[in-house]
């Protein structure tokens, strides 16, 4: 097994390479939402070919439906065989990118890669060229030295909800079979401190429509007797929680506990809170973020302030998001919002439910995979790595372990709080990036000695 002094030696000699390849990732607009730029899309994925290529794998560009049978963006699949009896690691990214938002309020060009002290900055930088670098750069340093058969998956719409996901999985599963899948799409605790990402809460996501009345009627003749359906549906919002604010839908389960302490003053701040609001929910402030169930209202229907009338609204409609439990099945959170829903129905009003999406948590075990990638980053940044969750969702994770429930799933990154992924001014670390690199090489020469 390759030792963690000559690889970093090694890293250290192609990094400013891989720095001014992932520049050139940036410098492509390869926005996978955006119909005008597909031949972009498509450039990206020829230029991920080409680099795995350079790095000694046999690639090519591929794809797999969606469901209603229309084609899905370009991905990259990319093999290298070393030994039949060695084990087989499939290294996954994306190369596609979220659109840039508001041009104005990026401090440069979104699509011209700029380097400020230690970030580079770039649309995709962090989400996710920084992934493809760690994955390219692994392979490098190890060159000859390489002890695993490694298959790459570099997808194309990752940023638009994976559609045709599941369908390449399925389509292309002899070839993408593999005893550890490393997915480099997440992040890190905070600048210095690599960390795992063990836990991804699930969604549902669900239409309420809350009914009272066949037809509107006068809130003068007949308020009073009658709640209109917009004040019963927020009766009914409000008790989905109880007086700390904590989700009071009995079944879902959850966690007080984080393994890392989240500054209130370094979440307010992130959150961009204002001065006074108090936070909702009891036990660690990271856990009610990765490890407990929240509920938003991320829709509603009521009447706006220029048609108002006075009349009481017989019907109306909200949109429910439930981040769920890790470890948590979707089916069976989801069957306790519902009989919560039904049973709190205040004053005996209709409920009708619709379910819209439904998205799977994910819970690591304590695997000797698991170990090894801690191993692996505590050797390249020389610090404890620690165990975190992401409150929001990814639903392909879930869909690697059922397809592939032998291989241990490995979920790491490059993006840190100051990434700012998805948003404007979005940048990577290159210390970060560079441990990332080396990390990665460690981890594979572990997996294969």
């Amino acid at each position: 097994m390759i030792k963690t002094t000559t690889a970093r030696e090694r890293v250290d000699n192609i990094f400013p390479e891989l720095v001014e390849t992932l520049k050139k990732i940036i410098s492509i607009p390869s926005v996978s939402s955006d119909l005008q730029k597909q031949n972009k899309v498509l450039e990206s994925a020829n230029f991920v070919k080409d680099q795995l290529e350079k790095a000694g794998l046999e690639a090519e560009i591929c794809y797999a439906n969606y469901d209603d049978g229309t084609q899905g963006r370009p991905a990259v699949l990319a093999h290298k065989q070393v030994d039949e009896k060695a084990p087989t690691v499939l290294l996954y990214a994306h190369h596609d990118v979220q659109p840039v938002g508001e041009v104005d309020r990026w401090s440069t060009d979104p699509f011209t890669p700029v380097q400020k002290g230690d970030r580079l900055y770039g649309r995709g930088a962090a989400d996710d060229g920084a992934g493809i670098i760690a994955h390219i750069g692994a392979l490098r340093a190890l060159g000859d030295d390489l002890p695993v058969n490694v298959t790459v998956y570099v997808e194309g719409e990752e940023e638009i909800g994976s559609g045709s996901f599941r369908n390449f999985l399925e389509k292309y599963k002899d070839r993408l079979r593999a005893d550890r899948i490393i997915v480099a799409d997440s992040g890190n605790w905070k600048v210095g401190v690599p960390a795992v990402t063990s836990t991804l809460r699930g969604v549902i996501q669900s239409d309420v429509t809350v009914s009272v009345a066949k037809h509107a009627s006068h809130s003068g003749q007949f308020g009073g007797p009658i709640l209109d359906a917009v004040t019963l549906a927020s009766l009914l919002i409000s008790s989905l929680f109880d007086k700390n604010g904590d989700v009071a839908v009995e079944g879902l389960g959850g966690s007080n506990k984080a393994d890392v302490v989240y500054e209130e003053d370094d979440f307010r701040s992130d959150a961009g809170l204002l001065e006074g609001v108090k936070l909702a929910g009891t036990g660690d402030l990271a856990a009610r973020l990765w490890t407990k169930p929240a509920i938003s209202i991320i829709g509603w229907d009521v009447r706006p302030l220029e048609t108002a009338s006075n009349t009481l609204a017989p019907t109306t409609t909200f949109r429910i998001s439930m981040r769920t439990v890790p470890g948590v099945p979707s089916e069976e959170a989801n069957r306790a919002l519902e009989k919560h829903l039904r049973e709190h129905a205040p004053f005996g009003a209709h409920i009708e439910i619709t379910r819209n999406e439904m998205g799977p948590s994910y819970k690591a075990g304590q695997t000797q995979a698991i170990k090894d990638l801690h191993w692996a980053l505590d050797e390249a940044w020389q610090t404890d790595s620690v165990n975190i969750g992401q409150g929001g969702s990814i639903p392909f994770i879930a869909d690697f372990a059922t397809v592939f429930p032998e291989a241990d799933v490995l979920v790491t990154g490059v993006e840190d709080p100051e990434s700012h992924a998805h948003s404007e001014d979005e940048s990577v670390h290159l210390g970060d990036l560079h441990n990332a690199v080396l990390a990665e090489a460690l981890l594979l020469a572990k997996t294969g000695k």
